[in-house]
């Protein structure tokens, strides 16, 4: 039992370590710890600024979200785990002249810590006519980026959120954060 426990701790080390996603800027300095990191794969974007052909996994762009101010999003994988979750892993880019800080893709929830995440995320499954939200953990705290505050000019950061899945047979869906326009993913795993 102790092996798998140490195993467990080692994967989210090392999956932290990988991703550099963790909690900092929590008001209270614990870190925020996703115990389910994955990889992946998927597909597409819309016509308001995100793709629509599905690409092929390995670390090929799924979609891109362009926002306003030269802000980029860029999805490379959403996986489906075991447990029951799907990870979603990319980047936000600052290709505008300012600093930029994405406050609106927080959660609108007061309980939050973090003010400064991607809390604010969700799939959605057209077909089964369904909202997943960001998964929290036992503090309440988003199992995403947190953190995000004056993205400089030519800076880009990782971003990674975690959902529960949707059924198996939902392979595609789409990816939303709050002010921006939504990207079509397909989920591996």
């Amino acid at each position: 039992m102790s092996f798998r426990i140490a195993g467990a701790a080692l994967v989210v080390v090392i999956s932290l370590a990988l991703t550099g996603c963790g909690g900092e800027g929590n008001d209270d300095g614990k870190k925020t710890i996703d115990l389910n990191a994955a990889r992946g794969s998927g597909a597409a974007q819309n016509s308001s600024g995100a793709s629509e052909e599905p690409v092929s996994s390995g670390g090929a762009k799924l979609g891109e979200i362009k926002g306003p101010d030269g802000v980029v999003v860029t999805l490379t994988s959403a996986v489906r785990d075991k447990g029951g979750f799907v990870t979603v892993n990319g980047a936000v880019a600052n290709r505008g002249s300012k600093p930029y800080t994405p406050l609106t893709w927080r959660s609108k929830e007061t309980e939050m810590k973090s003010q400064s995440s991607v809390s604010g995320a969700s799939l959605i499954d057209s077909a089964g006519k369904k909202r997943y939200l960001v998964l929290r953990d036992t503090d309440g705290e988003c199992l995403c980026t947190t953190g995000l505050v004056n993205i400089r000019p030519g800076e880009s950061r990782p971003v990674f959120a975690q959902f529960p899945a949707p059924p198996a047979s939902v392979t595609d869906v789409d990816f939303q954060l709050p002010t921006m326009p939504s990207v079509r993913i397909r989920i591996s795993g």
